[in-house]
């Protein structure tokens, strides 16, 4: 298997954390291209009026947060040895954004972190990287927290 494309959804938790290091040094080993893909949701209320959307300030706020905790996670990636790290925003539906992506970025591997949870919490909160797994158009290496 030839390794050159590697995308790493990022949520900024600890098991994020986790799949960002083996994804970048998987990228360094292969000399790969990484993808720090971070997906997010605006957030909203619908009442029976309409929806209400967040201020202009929050949503900015939102997104200098996001594009601050991207720049973070390159710079991490960059110094355990990725050649080149880039990084992506997108708004969706988690599972759904990181398959489409691993479909049309033709990426040859997908990390992803796993919080490991297991009984009545999986069955109400669902697990994203279980639906990466089934749908992915690459490989999906999971990892899970040393905490989990």
């Amino acid at each position: 298997m030839e390794v050159r494309r590697i995308l790493c959804p990022v949520d900024f938790s600890p098991a994020s954390r986790s799949a960002l290091d083996v994804a970048a040094d998987f990228a360094r080993r292969f000399g790969a291209e990484l993808t720090l893909l971070h997906v997010f949701h605006v957030p909203g209320y619908t009442l029976p009026e309409g929806v209400v959307l967040p201020s202009a300030e929050v949503i900015a706020d939102l997104f200098e947060r996001i594009d601050r905790g991207l720049g973070e996670w390159r710079q991490i990636a960059e110094a355990a040895g990725a050649p080149k790290v880039e990084t992506v925003s997108v708004e969706g539906v988690p599972w759904h954004e990181i398959v489409e992506r691993t479909r049309t970025g033709r990426f040859d591997l997908a990390v992803v972190g796993t919080h490991g949870h297991s009984g009545l919490r999986h069955v109400f909160l669902g697990s994203v990287a279980e639906k990466v797994v089934r749908h992915a158009a690459c490989p999906v290496l999971t990892i899970r927290t040393p905490e989990a």
